[in-house]
């Protein structure tokens, strides 16, 4: 039976969207109208598309009776996850050709490491790149000679992005193909170790440097549950990847298999023939809901508060923090991974992985079962993979093989999620609870004011975060400065809490997956840039975050107070080509999104 919750906000969704849902199916339904794509085309048009094929996949191309799919990939060779991503475009169009279809680049998007960027100027066009990334697919898409997509994308950015563009050509079936996470190297309790050994200034760079290299060492996925990682699971748990196929190693057969199948079976879904599946068959209200219930169960990122929102904006869907908070008090934590517990990402897999957690969401009556995946139906997405003398099969999933990384049936880790919305006078804020201590979600202090994370950093070495303190950090909010993540922080204020005081983070920016043991209250709107609260606080005002009751309240007056100067915007390092964007952008409980900063989220 459906949880009453579930059904209660799932049809409070369906009731917001309708005339914006309905916009979008109209639009995609006179895309599908138009047929097949290449058939419209030209021969001048059809010249140009097949001009650099070979004769084989000229013909494939010019027989308007076979699929020709579009790959759109987020390929680079400095993103590990993305590195495996080299010679998946000819394995695809190997795996295609027996059949008589084809398959072509259409094009190739931006893809960034937020790794790389923590606490550089680039980090604050991570957060815009998703958007840029939804253009660029569109554009990818735009020679309209395609009858499926295939999306090659994993982290941060790039796989919201993917998805919001391909929902503009929703008419076509669509499947993401995941690369896969690398090999467990330095344990997660490890890491945490030497960073915050850093920062208090017990060990040098070298051993640093040393420990990051051992952590972060070969091709695919970093193995924390971090964004990149969370996108995996949701997308899978939307039905929109093979199931089972999200942490598969890179180099396994496995994996292999799975790609190439992917590819093969989403031929059999394109328009004219008797299992068409349009992409907009797939993202509705109950796949989103239930990508939802996927990262609240898994302690996911606290990114997909703003993703997810902007993602379902993209197909007609007005989802809010709201629906997620009412869903976080009835969804239990279910998943024990970094930064939620010591396994990682591996361990999750090995203990089951997405098909087993969605067993046991699916058994209390936490998911939606009248869904329709890209392929197969949902009770598929209850199965395994594996290879049989060569042949790929699926196996109903098992029970958890490790209770201490994904709960047995019957159990779990917290009765709610790992996620939860706080509101207050400072307005509303996303928290990740499930890392922190119940002794620390509790927490008032006075403030100590910053708009930047580097003069946090300072103070501490100065020594001067040494005390009770509520640490806020404001005018990094999307409209301020693309809203980077403060992952400098976290070092620094864990051990600032290690020394037995009370500590607190909160900001209009963002920390990604990684908030950790130090309660943060995150993505705060309105932010400081627009005139929200935060641009009032002073130092020593007294803060009270309660994680427990889900408030966040200045003991202030801060009616009487005007919001100080905002910071001048950064122009160097090619911020100043996002100046636009910043002018745009929607609020973060909106998806701090520029292409959809005019959706309401008003019933």
């Amino acid at each position: 039976m459906i949880h009453p919750t579930l059904t209660a906000v799932t049809e409070s969704l369906r009731t917001r969207s309708q005339a914006t849902r309905a916009a979008f199916l109209h639009h995609t339904q006179a895309q599908a109208d138009v047929g097949k794509s290449r058939a419209s085309l030209s021969c001048g048009n059809m010249a140009h598309a097949v001009a650099a094929s070979c004769q084989q996949d000229k013909h494939h191309l010019l027989d308007m009776t076979t699929a020709n799919l579009a790959i759109i990939s987020a390929y680079n060779d400095m993103l590990s996850a993305h590195a495996p991503y080299v010679d998946y475009p000819m394995k695809i169009k190997t795996a295609l050709a027996p059949f008589g279809h084809s398959a072509q680049v259409a094009g190739c998007v931006p893809a960034m490491c937020d790794g790389v960027t923590q606490g550089q100027p680039g980090m604050e066009m991570s957060l815009f790149s998703r958007d840029l990334i939804a253009q660029a697919t569109a554009v990818s898409l735009s020679h309209n000679v395609y009858d499926g997509t295939l999306l090659l994308g994993v982290c941060d950015k790039i796989v919201p992005g993917q998805l919001m563009g391909a929902l503009a050509y929703a008419h076509l079936p669509t499947l993401f193909i995941p690369s896969g996470p690398m090999a467990t190297g330095t344990s997660n309790d490890q890491k945490v170790a030497v960073r915050q050994a850093y920062a208090a200034g017990k060990v040098g760079k070298d051993a640093l440097l040393e420990m990051e290299c051992q952590a972060y060492h070969s091709p695919g996925t970093c193995t924390f549950y971090g964004t990149a990682n969370t996108n995996q699971l949701v997308l899978e748990a939307m039905g929109l990847m093979l199931p089972g196929a999200a942490f598969v190693p890179p180099d396994s057969a496995l994996r292999q298999a799975l790609t190439c199948h992917a590819a093969t079976t989403l031929t059999s879904h394109t328009a004219g023939s008797a299992g068409y599946r349009p992409l907009s068959d797939v993202v509705t209200e109950k796949s989103i809901i239930n990508g939802v219930v996927a990262l609240l169960a898994s302690g996911g990122s606290t990114n997909h508060t703003i993703h997810l929102v902007a993602m379902a904006r993209a197909a007609g869907v007005l989802l809010t923090w709201q629906d997620i908070d009412a869903l976080s008090h009835v969804v239990p934590l279910l998943a024990c991974v970094y930064p939620n517990g010591p396994a990682d990402i591996n361990a999750f897999e090995a203990a089951g992985g997405v098909p087993t957690l969605l067993c046991h969401l699916h058994e209390s009556g936490l998911l939606h079962s009248d869904t329709t995946p890209a392929v197969g139906l949902f009770s598929d997405q209850l199965t395994r993979p594996r290879l049989e003398d060569g042949e790929l099969i699926w196996e109903p999933a098992q029970p958890s093989t490790d209770p201490d990384v994904i709960a047995a049936p019957t159990t779990h880790f917290s009765s709610t999620s790992g996620l939860r919305m706080l509101s207050g006078n400072l307005g509303n804020a996303v928290i990740k609870v499930s890392a922190v201590d119940p002794s620390h979600r509790v927490i008032c202090a006075p403030a100590r004011v910053f708009d930047c994370q580097h003069e946090v950093e300072r103070a501490y070495q100065r020594g001067e975060l040494n005390q009770d303190v509520v640490v806020v950090v404001r005018f990094n909010g999307p409209a301020a400065n693309g809203m980077p993540e403060l992952h400098k922080l976290m070092p620094i204020l864990g051990n600032v809490q290690k020394m037995g005081y009370q500590i607190a983070l909160v900001t209009d920016g963002r920390l990604s997956g990684a908030s950790g043991k130090v309660p943060a209250a995150l993505h705060v709107c309105p932010e400081a840039m627009h005139g929200g609260a935060l641009a009032t606080i002073q130092d020593g005002d007294c803060i009270t975050l309660d994680a427990n009751h889900g408030t966040l309240n200045c003991h202030a007056d801060l009616t009487v107070r005007s919001a100080v100067d905002t910071p001048p915007p950064a122009q160097t390092w090619g911020r100043d080509l996002f100046a636009a964007a910043r002018q745009q952008v929607s609020r973060a409980d909106e998806g701090a999104s520029y292409l959809y900063a005019i959706c309401s989220t008003k019933e």
